[in-house]
């Protein structure tokens, strides 16, 4: 299973972290609890039943199956340092851009008399912060994960094929049958 563009992106920005997220499921709960305002509101987040939450925080209950302690963690993650996370991203949209780093297929509309068969290539470039703001701002707006790749591809085919747009003028690129695709800051 290929990961997600969405996922990356949230990884990227979780490398500006200051502390680490809380490591026991209790001190994970508390924090829930104190950040949704109540055990309803994390047993709603969680699909558990409040009762379970309270368990949890009250320490009776330390470790979770695989599956709840996956979503515990994505939703303390999802919420961990928020002014630090858009202090990442402002300055990846304004200043310092992102790194795509793939393995996909890529394929070409060019001029006639030109190679356009698509094949798998492996690229890692450098994504100036339009882009950065691009994708992120569509992940703010609930895109599907094709959308996001579109984005993705917009910059690798201006910025790889085209050379910021100094050569290939009018190519047109493909992205397909995307085998990895990793954000970085």
């Amino acid at each position: 299973m290929v990961d997600s563009l969405g996922d990356s992106l949230d990884r990227a920005l979780e490398g500006a972290f200051t502390r680490r997220i809380p490591q026991s499921a209790q001190a994970q709960m508390k924090y829930l609890v104190k950040q949704l305002k109540g055990t309803k509101a994390v047993a709603e987040a969680l699909e558990v039943s409040q009762r379970t939450v309270e368990r949890y925080v009250a320490g009776k209950l330390k470790r979770p199956r695989r599956d709840l302690r996956a979503r515990i963690e994505r939703e303390v993650r999802k919420r961990w340092q928020p002014q630090i996370r858009a202090k990442a991203r402002k300055k990846a949209a304004s200043t310092d851009g992102l790194v795509v780093s793939t393995r996909a297929r890529f394929g070409f509309t060019a001029a006639p008399g030109t190679t356009d068969d698509a094949r798998i290539r492996d690229i890692t470039q450098a994504l100036p912060p339009v882009f950065a703001d691009r994708l992120f701002t569509a992940r703010d707006q609930g895109a599907t994960e094709q959308q996001l790749q579109q984005i993705a591809a917009d910059g690798l085919a201006q910025m790889y094929f085209r050379a910021n747009n100094s050569r290939a003028h009018g190519l047109g690129v493909e992205f397909t049958d995307v085998e990895h695709i990793e954000i970085e800051r």
